[in-house]
């Protein structure tokens, strides 16, 4: 399943000639394809895809608080709790504003709060609408605590008649700062060891591996290592957007909430495509059919031997009935036709059966409550006919317990006492 992950361009609501930044990918972790392009010539991830928006980190604002107590219950409260909350500590009015809650937030427990321009943001998402990009999920550029969940770290990004340093820290308590560029910015957030004016104090015996690693665009990365006086590593924007479409964070909370089923298919499906064809998990899908192998190779083996046992039986059942009975010659049906030719030499023998009238009739005898004569007496195929005899609930059940212990039961059927074999207890 493709990924569509694109920014929303910072600034005024978006025009028919805007272009949004984007990167295409199939398995979350490498681009495919990466550009820029106005909205309608987006391309399209298809029909199972999903479309990122990332906001810049310069179009968002981060504040902490504590929800109350039972603040999550409803949307429409928690939205009116977060402008409550809020509402000193910024300075636009909080109606103008769009806030977003960090994954798992709870009430009584410090949580972050994600603040960005609300016109912008509806613009911005009815521009790609409009477009037939319709937007599934909305991440930051950079969140506080990221970890390994999204980007982290020192990054120089912009252009460079305006490049900007990002500190993205990895602890919970760590929000992202952003500042100009400058050999200020870069000893204040500790991308470098402070020193002299000139380079900072960084010289070449400093360089070892202490220093940390300042990640920088290609169109800034000229004017990156000239202050930091070292090489910066290359880091594009098309990485960028993919680490924090991998994040845990999603924006569209409130009026922005896609429907709860289509996102849910959506994150399943990308899990399953991630899983699918991202290289980490390569070990995984190998794990996985190896053992989808060995189960239907032991499914197999299983049964093929429960075949060959269920044909050893049926070889040993027509064996049994052609040792005793040579004159069958063939064996259609072995247990009916040993049952017949026991009746056969049965009956040439004298004896009876307890399919036959006599037993039948003593066993019929025996179960009746006295004084209880049938009219008249049928027997075909080792059932028997007692007319004229219609007995009650109670007395039925009484007759069918002494009948049981012989091996046969009791029916009604038609006004008459239907006496035939049945399972003995």
């Amino acid at each position: 399943m493709s990924t569509l992950v694109l920014f929303l361009p910072p600034g005024s609501a978006p025009g028919p000639a805007t272009e949004f930044s984007y990167a295409l990918t199939t398995d979350g972790h490498t681009a495919t394809r990466h550009d820029s392009a106005p909205a309608p010539l987006l391309p399209d991830p298809g029909r199972a895809g999903e479309v990122v928006a990332v906001v810049p980190i310069r179009a968002l604002s981060w504040q902490r608080v504590t929800l109350p107590q039972g603040a999550g219950a409803q949307a429409p409260r928690l939205r009116a709790v977060l402008e409550g909350l809020l509402e000193e500590r910024l300075l636009d009015d909080p109606q103008q504003l769009h806030f977003a809650l960090e994954p798992g937030a709870r009430p009584g427990v410090p949580v972050w709060v994600a603040v960005c321009d609300r016109a912008w943001l509806r613009a911005s998402l009815q521009a790609l609408e409009a477009a037939g990009r319709p937007v599934q999920r909305i991440v930051p550029e950079f969140a506080p605590g990221t970890g390994d969940e999204g980007p982290s770290g020192y990054f120089v990004i912009g252009t460079p008649e305006d490049p900007f340093l990002v500190a993205a820290g990895q602890g919970p308590d760590a929000v992202p700062a952003v500042l100009p560029l400058s050999p200020a910015a870069l000893q204040l957030t500790g991308a470098v060891r402070p020193g002299s004016p000139d380079n900072l104090g960084i010289t070449g015996e400093q360089q070892d591996g202490t220093l940390p690693e300042v990640l920088a665009e290609p169109a800034v990365t000229t004017v990156t290592e000239r202050m930091l006086g070292r090489p910066a590593v290359l880091h594009t924007a098309s990485q960028r957007a993919l680490a924090a479409a991998r994040g845990p964070w999603d924006l569209a909370q409130f009026e922005f909430a896609s429907n709860r089923r289509t996102r849910t298919l959506r994150k399943a499906g990308s899990v399953f495509g991630t899983f699918a064809r991202a290289p980490q998990w390569r070990a995984g899908r190998w794990a996985l059919g190896v053992c989808v192998a060995a189960q239907l190779v032991g499914l197999n083996a299983w049964a093929w031997q429960e075949r060959q046992a269920l044909a050893a039986k049926q070889a040993g059942i027509r064996s049994a009935l052609t040792q005793t009975f040579p004159q069958v010659q063939v064996v259609v049906d072995a247990p009916v036709q040993m049952e017949r030719e026991v009746a056969r030499l049965r009956q040439q023998a004298g004896g009876v059966s307890t399919r036959d009238l006599e037993p039948l009739l003593a066993a019929a005898g025996g179960a009746l409550p006295a004084g209880r004569l049938p009219t008249a007496i049928d027997y075909a195929s080792g059932e028997l006919r007692l007319r004229g005899i219609e007995l009650p609930p109670d007395e039925l059940a009484t007759a069918n317990e002494r009948l049981a212990a012989a091996g046969y039961q009791a029916a009604p059927q038609d006004g008459a006492l239907l006496v035939r074999q049945g399972a003995r207890p």
